[in-house]
């Protein structure tokens, strides 16, 4: 597999996981227009990866991601005052929109996505956090949308914060931008797991990757994308598409392997 070269991401293959850092801690990995591109050509490359089955993000440095890069969005500020002027496209509209694109890309990769979260997790980094499979963070790490208090609104990101924690409660988070630590993100249904420290987040880390080896790998991409249509389909097609590939499942080689492994009581191929 030919990953794409990147100069704001660290790539770096272990078996079925690929791990995407966020490379730039001097501005706390803040999502530059540059990155964004770069993550959503990552996506993109792995997309039908099967042997790719679980994308860990985490960032640099000792934080995740703390928002949008202040120097992209002074550049689009110069360039919108062009733009107005000539009866172009407004730059802003193309920068924010381009976040839209990656997190749902994001969200709908057919890999198990487990974002680790330290530090800061503001703005596009909640983002990420809201549409990642597994989320696992530090107990002091900072979760807030501050789009509000500077002015703007947190327009990519907002839909998803709702659809992961429920609109009463999206609401105050976006309405206040207060932030919260990971206990907090816990109770809210952002993170499954809050750990203290950097050898407690390994060590809880490593046993959800081994418990996405123990999964069928073509299961699981089934068992998301189906997840990811429910609310958007009559629930009867939907079930009826579920059925089908559920006695596609079982006639085929995974599911042949993994009942044959029960009966004989042994770990499936794909999880040795």
């Amino acid at each position: 597999m030919q990953l794409p070269d990147t100069e704001t991401l660290v790539l770096a293959q272990d078996g079925h996981s690929l791990y995407v850092t966020l490379n730039r801690p001097e501005s706390r990995n803040a999502m530059s227009l540059q990155m964004v591109n770069e993550l959503m050509g990552v996506f993109d490359a792995i997309e039908n990866e099967e042997e790719i089955r679980a994308v860990v993000l985490r960032g640099a440095g000792g934080h995740f991601c703390a928002g949008g890069d202040i120097k992209d969005m002074a550049t689009a500020r110069g360039k919108a005052q062009e733009a107005s002027e000539s009866g172009k496209d407004n730059p802003f509209f193309a920068l924010n929109r381009e976040f839209g694109f990656l997190i749902t890309k994001a969200n709908k990769a057919p890999q198990v996505v487990v974002a680790v979260l330290e530090g800061a997790v503001l703005g596009g980094g909640f983002g990420l956090a809201c549409v990642s499979d597994v989320a696992i963070a530090e107990q002091h790490a900072q979760f807030g949308l501050p789009e509000t208090g500077l002015g703007v609104i947190p327009a990519q990101i907002a839909p998803f914060v709702v659809e992961r924690v429920g609109l009463t409660q999206a609401r105050r988070l976006a309405l206040l931008g207060e932030r919260f630590n990971g206990e907090e993100a816990l109770r809210l249904g952002i993170v499954h797991y809050v750990k203290e420290g950097e050898e407690e987040l390994a060590k809880q880390l490593q046993k959800v990757l081994e418990q996405v080896k123990r999964c069928g790998p073509a299961a699981n991409r089934k068992t998301k994308a189906l997840m990811h249509r429910v609310g958007h389909e009559p629930m009867e097609t939907l079930l009826d598409d579920a059925a089908r590939d559920f006695a596609d499942a079982v006639a085929s080689e995974e599911g042949l392997e993994g009942t044959m492994a029960f009966v004989q009581k042994r770990l499936p191929n794909w999880a040795q």
